[in-house]
């Protein structure tokens, strides 16, 4: 199944992710080159909502252009399987080696706006995140490693904490607040 296909197929949650759905859609439809950062505007990316195996512990890692405590995920990066941007991305910033997904269904769709910023001494104008987020399931008991540069901590923190964690009021109130309310109904 293409990732068109299983876009038009997820089920949104709620008014959110149904009319980011739409935008992703006609996005992908729309600009081949949106899997790669060539494109200025906009350009997919894919996130790990990353959880212990008990599911009461979120995986997060202080993110350095956000000064803020985040999910993990980053740039498609030329690969259109977001799974797999999903899980290497988690284990790329977190360093922990026992990651999967618990299915390869799409959690969660968000449309991200992301302010300019300085990244490796070049500037980055605003643009957006065509994000999406998979279920990922990661050993607590895995060492855990910061990446270099991006950013400056990697720690697990109970469901409720991982929101309060993060100083990105938009992230806080509609994305992790939901991507909470779907773990606590699977």
């Amino acid at each position: 199944m293409t990732l068109i296909q299983q876009i038009e197929a997820y089920v949104p949650f709620n008014e959110q992710e149904e009319r980011d759905r739409e935008i992703i859609l006609s996005a992908l439809k729309t600009y081949p080159d949106i899997f790669t950062r060539e494109n200025p505007v906009l350009h997919m990316t894919a996130s790990g909502w990353t959880v212990n195996q008990s599911r009461d512990k979120v995986l997060m890692a202080y993110h350095n252009i956000y000064n803020s405590w985040s999910w993990l995920g980053g740039h498609a990066d030329g690969e259109q399987d977001l799974l797999a941007v999903a899980l290497r991305e988690v284990r790329e910033e977190s360093g922990a080696a026992h990651v999967k997904p618990f299915s390869g269904e799409i959690y969660s769709l968000e449309v991200l706006t992301v302010d300019g910023h300085w990244k490796r001494g070049k500037y980055v104008s605003s643009h957006l995140h065509l994000n999406v987020t998979y279920l990922i399931e990661a050993a607590e008991t895995d060492a855990l490693t910061i990446r270099e540069g991006e950013n400056s901590g990697v720690q697990w923190f109970p469901l409720d904490e991982a929101v309060q964690a993060s100083s990105e009021p938009w992230f806080r109130e509609h994305i992790y607040t939901k991507l909470n309310e779907k773990l606590k109904r699977l």
